[in-house]
C-alpha cells in the first residue's frame, strides 16, 4: 500500500503566446499561436502524483473565477484532492508566456494572485492532513514562512519531506534541517551552494553543501545527464530514461518531483524512487504542455520495463 502525499504550492493558469518577436511598448502586432492550460509548480507536481495512482492533496488558494474551475477540473482529471482557501477577494493566479518563434526563448511574467497569500495559519488548518500523510512536498512559489511552517509540521510528524527550491531564491539555513530530501536543479544549486554545476564532481561537491546545512540528501536534477542522490552514504548518479524523442521540456522538473514522492510513497529505496522518477520525467518530454504530458503508472511501469 503506498502510503498519502500531500503537497503545498501554487496553481497558475498559463497563457502562452507565440510570435516572431516581443512587442514594443505602444505596439501591437500579430502572434502565430496562443495556448491556454494548467500551471504552477506545486500543482503539476500533485497532477504528477495523481497521474500516477497516488493518493494526493494539494493545498493552495484559489480566486473565485474561471481559472479557479480550470484549476479543479486538472484536479479532479488527475485524481488530485484538493484543499483549498477559497479566496474571492483575490484573483487565481496567471502566467503570461512569450515564445519567441525563431529561437524558442521565452519571458514569462507570473502573477501568484490569491496564492501569495498563503500564510502560517492556512497551514495550521491543514495540519492533520499534513501529519497524516506519508511524503509531504512543497517549492518557493507560496510565501517561505508557509512552506517552513509545513515543513515543521512534517518533520516533528515524521513524514518525509521533500524541498523543491524552484524558482531559486535565498533561503534560511535553517530550511534545510527540515529537508529529507532538497531537489534542486543546476540553477537552483548554484544560486544556494555558490558552486557551479557543469558536470558530477561539482554536483557531488554541492550536494555536500546541502548536507552541511543540515538537509538529508541532495537530489540535484542533471537534465541529459539524470539526477545525482547524494546522502552521504549514497552518491549515486542515476541516468536519464530516454522515452522517445523530446518535444518539450516544460515541466519535467515537476514531472520529475512528482515522480519522486510516489515512488518513495510506493516504498521504493531512494535510488530506485529517482530511477522511477527519471522515467516519469523522460515520458513527460515527449509530449506538450504540463499538466497533460504526466504519464500514468502503467506507461512508467512499462518503459521501467524495457
Amino acid at each position: 500500500m503506498s502510503k498519502p502525499i500531500v503537497i503545498l504550492g501554487v496553481f497558475v493558469a498559463d497563457t502562452a503566446y507565440r510570435a516572431q518577436r516581443q512587442p514594443r511598448m505602444g505596439e501591437t502586432i500579430l502572434g502565430n499561436g496562443f495556448k491556454l492550460g494548467p500551471g504552477g509548480k506545486g500543482s503539476n507536481q500533485a497532477v504528477a502524483a495523481g497521474r500516477l495512482g497516488a493518493d494526493v492533496s494539494f493545498i493552495t488558494r484559489l480566486g473565485r473565477d474561471p481559472f479557479a474551475e480550470m484549476a479543479l477540473a486538472t484536479w479532479r482529471d488527475a485524481g488530485v484532492k484538493p484543499a483549498v482557501i477559497e479566496t474571492p477577494e483575490s484573483y487565481t493566479g496567471a502566467a503570461y508566456i512569450f515564445v519567441e518563434e525563431g529561437t524558442g526563448n521565452n519571458a514569462i511574467i507570473v502573477s501568484p494572485g490569491a496564492a501569495m497569500l498563503i500564510s502560517p495559519a492556512d497551514i495550521d488548518r491543514n495540519a492533520d492532513l499534513i501529519r497524516a500523510a506519508g511524503v509531504f512536498v512543497t517549492q518557493l512559489e507560496q510565501p517561505i514562512d508557509a512552506a517552513i511552517h509545513a515543513l515543521e509540521i512534517a518533520k516533528a510528524a515524521g513524514v518525509t519531506t521533500i524541498l523543491n527550491p524552484a524558482p531559486a531564491a535565498k533561503l534560511p539555513d535553517t530550511i534545510f534541517a527540515l529537508c529529507d530530501y532538497v531537489t534542486p536543479n543546476e540553477t537552483e544549486t548554484e544560486e544556494l551552494t555558490g558552486i557551479k554545476v557543469e558536470n558530477t564532481d561539482d554536483a557531488r561537491r554541492a550536494a555536500a553543501v546541502f548536507l552541511e546545512k543540515g538537509a538529508g540528501a541532495a537530489l540535484i536534477t542533471l537534465g541529459e545527464k539524470g539526477a545525482l542522490l547524494h546522502d552521504g552514504k549514497v552518491s549515486e548518479l542515476v541516468p536519464a530514461v530516454s522515452a522517445g524523442p523530446v518535444v518539450e521540456t516544460t515541466g519535467a522538473g515537476d514531472a520529475f518531483n512528482g515522480g519522486f514522492a510516489v515512488g518513495l510513497s510506493r516504498g521504493l529505496d531512494p535510488v530506485d524512487a529517482v530511477r522511477f522518477a527519471c522515467a516519469v520525467a523522460g515520458i513527460s518530454v515527449t509530449r506538450h504542455g504540463t499538466a497533460p504530458s504526466m504519464p500514468t503508472l502503467a506507461e512508467v511501469e512499462k518503459l521501467l520495463a524495457c
